[in-house]
């Protein structure tokens, strides 16, 4: 399997085999707003300006993270007009997600309470950063 990433994106351009891609695929999808707009667009395609709106975040912001998850080939753009709809290229994220979803609920609290990346250290990793 190989990623590619672009700009900001956390896979690099160099190709990656066995447990190196399952480690840029993970990261592609760590960043909230990221899973945010992956999960949004598992049900149906959108532009960014729809994204804008239900995220409330700024134009340049989801432009750049919808374009990593496209250089990650995770998602593509259909081009009408002057407008590009993005959708998920593969619906086996769909079943990632899925699975996710059963292992968190089969660990309860554990993950959100891990000392390395739980609630508790997205709140001290902005306390920190912020300092």
């Amino acid at each position: 399997m190989t990623i590619n990433g672009g700009d900001g994106c956390p896979a690099s351009s160099t190709g990656f085999s066995g447990l190196e891609a399952a480690v840029a695929l993970f990261h592609s999808l760590s960043d909230g707003t990221r899973l945010t707009i992956t999960r949004r667009l598992a049900s149906g395609e959108a532009r960014v300006a729809d994204l804008v709106a239900e995220l409330g975040l700024a134009q340049s912001t989801v432009s750049a993270h919808v374009a990593c998850l496209r250089d990650c080939g995770l998602v593509e753009g259909r081009p009408q007009g002057r407008q590009v709809f993005y959708s998920l290229t593969r619906l086996e994220l769909l079943d990632l997600f899925t699975a996710a979803e059963t292992l968190l609920a089969a660990t309860g609290n554990a993950v959100a309470l891990c000392p390395n990346y739980g609630a508790d250290a997205a709140t001290t990793e902005t306390q920190e950063v912020a300092r």
